[in-house]
């Protein structure tokens, strides 16, 4: 299983900066030459584009700064911008990256039981370097709001943009609102501390924040808080404390008897009634998966800026 999660992450690490960082051949010249209805050789010396001017492309080219459609930026600029793009690409993998993790390997339920303060930390740190490495980078490559809607590549910029905003807003309603309710209906859960468990209320006792670590095994709960081995409520960063493990300690290198050997609890008894989620949970499962589908989105706009 840990290898599995290590290739996991080296994998999409691996597809993002493919997506990100590979350079395109200068498209930027792309959107020239469709102005203009010319190849790009007519602008450029060498035919395929980019690299020193012709006579008539600094000709053009004056003609866009004085529209103020073209930026020249001198060498420590470009450095300065260099800096700035390398740190809003990085953030951008280590947030992509713990979003698809979440998803693939672990399931919305690992969050919905309550926001660890450690994803929320890495979360709006994120998100906050992103938004203003993002707006730096804009700031520095659009000369003028006109780019934005009269442009192909401002066109996607702003799409990029409005669907990092959504996921911003969305961010915040989960942290301020949906938050605290689902941290409260934890600490309910703790402070029933029954015997007999559901699946549902097992689930709350993942040995996060101080919590006590319980595990189901063969219908019996087990108390694993007090093991070094279960510190923080995972075992070996392959099993989660909160779940029935029955299956997976099949696998595990030791036999049955670790488990049996920790304090029993009682029994993990079936749901008394089919429960429906809460609005505030139903919402929250709504804005993960939507986040998960921009995270395709923006890397598909990535794309097409990049590729088409």
């Amino acid at each position: 299983m840990k290898a599995l999660v290590t290739t996991m992450r080296n994998l999409l690490s691996i597809i993002v900066i493919l997506l990100v960082f590979l350079p395109a051949g200068l498209h930027a010249t792309e959107e020239y030459a469709r102005q203009t209805g010319r190849a790009c050789g007519v602008c450029h010396i060498d035919p395929a584009g980019g690299g020193p001017l012709t006579k008539e492309g600094d000709i053009f080219r004056n003609d866009l700064r004085i529209k103020g459609l073209y930026r020249p930026l001198t060498t420590t600029q470009h450095i300065v911008r260099l800096i700035i793009g390398y740190l809003h690409m990085m953030t951008a993998i280590i947030w992509f990256g713990a979003i698809l993790y979440v998803h693939l390997l672990l399931k919305p339920a690992y969050a919905a039981r309550g926001l660890p303060k450690g994803e929320l930390l890495l979360g709006w740190g994120s998100m906050i370097i992103m938004g203003v490495t993002g707006t730096l980078l804009t700031v520095a490559r659009v000369p003028s709001f006109r780019v934005l809607f009269h442009t192909r590549f401002g066109i996607l910029l702003t799409v990029k943009i409005l669907l990092f905003l959504i996921m911003f807003a969305s961010a915040a309603v989960v942290t301020f609102i949906i938050g605290p309710r689902l941290r409260k209906k934890k600490m309910e859960a703790i402070k029933a501390h029954k015997q007999d468990l559901t699946i549902e209320e097992l689930a709350q006792f993942d040995g996060k924040e101080d919590r006590p670590a319980y595990l189901a095994y063969k219908g019996r709960i087990y108390d694993v808080s007090g093991s070094r081995l279960w510190k923080g409520g995972a075992h070996m960063r392959k099993h989660l404390a909160g779940f029935d493990l029955t299956d997976a300690i099949k696998q595990a290198p030791h036999g049955e008897d670790r488990i049996m050997g920790m304090p029993e609890i009682g029994n993990l008894i079936e749901s008394r009634e089919t429960i429906k989620r809460p609005l505030h949970e139903r919402v929250f499962y709504f804005f993960a998966y939507m986040n998960l589908v921009f995270v395709f989105l923006i890397i598909f706009v990535i794309s097409l800026w990049r590729w088409w």
